[in-house]
């Protein structure tokens, strides 16, 4: 059994029962603790903290529950936003105090229709939950919700108005089409929209990092859509993917002659992306001594072909991308920290998917229509729809692959899958494992017998590899990670976790 802790708000019927009204009888609260013990009752609290503290002096006699009073200052008791934010921060807090073996439970019955609905949200997407009501007549009981929803709620969008986002780019158009392409809602994505678009008129490098599949490509194509420099090339490489010895006549060209197997003359990139862009894709795989080159090329505005014996004028803008962290490549001697402080001028942080809250419920609908449109033509194809169940597994997903990921997995599913709508099983299906680091976690299968081999020991790595994800994607709700591991009881998942220390 978890560490079970009751989070309810402070309902008016709770402290007409603490002031005496009997036609109240216990009230909400009073009547939750008192039928079970739990470890923690934490309580929301708008009332006027005089008032709250005195109805806790009161409760404190109704149990022996550790009683925690969090005191909220809402505009109005059915602003759903404010709910949401105050609800879903200290529901974090606690997960992170206790741990795994929390047991979340809402009161549904305290407070205003606003908070219970609030509370079902919380427990059908992000947070697991176990939901009870009570009333007088009818004591305490588990309030079943017979369906399943998708509310990628949005906790940092609901109490901030359009014109807020709209006054912080002053001077910008409301419309910037170029960047349709970059599907998003948060308020992290648009702040970094903001950015590129005021950026984009000026013709100074922009460096953008971001984790692999964080679309630095496409924000890279839109700043450039968006530029001066709209009408001209638009010139894409992958440093990492160009051999050593050819980097340098990819980025200069050569001359016919210049080497063996140069039987004409060869335009570089610089000069092909001349009056346009030059968006160098992963520049952290640029060997050293080709960074000395382009450094040269930067500041003199100029390059030299190899085998020629002059050097020809462009007019390029860099955008750069990278997967690594530069200033940490410059401090171990892998990049030149001139060359990075040249290029490093308007640098743009592209976070993580499973950073961009509220975007990836609007990437799934999208992502899973370009399936759909880009399959029409193809034998057997079936347009797919996704359950809201199936839509909630790849929310709390923790996508390393970022939005790459995302389409490819939407993709998987779509393939495999028999019927119309991609539910749980098609989407656990398609989900590719989550790397993890260690030894006995990169290979299971096929190592060779004998040698050191240890049954037990890859059995306990895949169970404890599972295990975890179960945690993570449950908060530690045992009965939804037991269903979702496939184990027949709580209590079996209790024995699995003691079995392996997790417990």
């Amino acid at each position: 059994m978890g560490i079970q802790i009751l989070l309810c708000w402070l309902g008016m019927t709770d402290l007409k029962a603490a002031s005496g009204v009997e036609e109240v009888g216990m009230g909400p609260v009073a009547q939750a603790v008192a039928a079970t013990p739990y470890k923690e009752v934490v309580l929301l609290n708008n009332w006027e903290k005089a008032t709250a503290e005195n109805y806790i002096i009161w409760l404190h006699k109704q149990t022996a529950s550790v009683l925690t009073i969090k005191h909220i200052r809402l505009s109005s008791p059915t602003n759903f936003g404010e709910i949401y934010q105050a609800a879903s921060a200290i529901i974090s807090k606690k997960i992170k105090e206790h741990g795994p073996n929390a047991d979340l439970v809402f009161h549904l019955s305290p407070g205003t229709p606003a908070m219970a609905a609030v509370w079902i949200l919380l427990a059908k997407t992000r947070f697991p939950a176990e939901l009870i009501e009570s009333s007088k007549e009818h004591g305490v009981r588990s309030a079943s919700v017979p369906f399943d929803i998708s509310a990628e709620f949005l906790p940092d969008l609901l109490n901030k108005p359009d014109k807020a986002i709209e006054r912080m780019a002053a001077g910008i158009p409301l419309e910037a089409p170029e960047f349709d392409d970059i599907i998003h809602r948060s308020e992290i994505m648009q702040r970094i929209i903001l950015k590129a678009r005021k950026v984009a008129p000026r013709s100074i490098p922009v460096l953008i990092e971001g984790e692999s599949g964080t679309v630095k490509e496409l924000l890279a194509r839109a700043i450039h859509d968006s530029s001066l420099r709209k009408n001209k090339p638009f010139v894409a490489i992958n440093c990492g993917a160009i051999p050593s010895e050819l980097v340098e006549s990819e980025l200069f060209g050569h001359e016919k002659g210049a080497f063996t197997g140069a039987n004409a003359a060869r335009v570089g990139h610089f000069e092909a992306a001349d009056g346009g862009t030059l968006f160098l894709d992963e520049i952290g795989e640029l060997p050293r001594e080709m960074q000395v080159k382009l450094l040269r090329t930067l500041q003199e505005g100029e390059v030299r072909r190899i085998g020629a014996t002059k050097t020809r004028k462009v007019d390029v803008r860099i955008i750069a991308a990278t997967n690594r962290n530069l200033i940490e490549e410059v401090a171990i001697g892998n990049f030149r920290e001139d060359l990075f402080y040249r290029m490093a001028v308007a640098v743009i942080k592209l976070p993580p998917l499973r950073e961009r809250a509220g975007d990836i419920g609007l990437l799934i609908d999208s992502l899973l229509e370009r399936t759909n449109e880009q399959s029409k033509n193809e034998p057997g194809h079936k347009h797919k729809k996704i359950s809201a169940n199936a839509k909630n597994i790849l929310i709390q997903h923790a996508w390393p692959g970022n939005v790459r990921e995302l389409q490819n997995t939407l993709t998987r599913a779509a393939v495999w899958s028999a019927g119309d709508v991609l539910d749980d099983k098609d989407i656990r299906e398609a989900l590719l494992p989550i790397p993890s680091a260690g030894k006995g976690k990169e290979l299971v299968l096929n190592q060779p017998l004998g040698e050191g081999l240890s049954l037990p020991e890859i059995m306990k790595t895949v169970a404890v590899h599972y295990l975890e994800r179960g945690l993570s994607e449950t908060h530690g709700n045992k009965t939804k990670m037991a269903e979702i591991l496939g184990l027949p009881s709580y209590q079996t998942l209790t024995n699995w976790l003691k079995k392996y220390g997790l417990e």
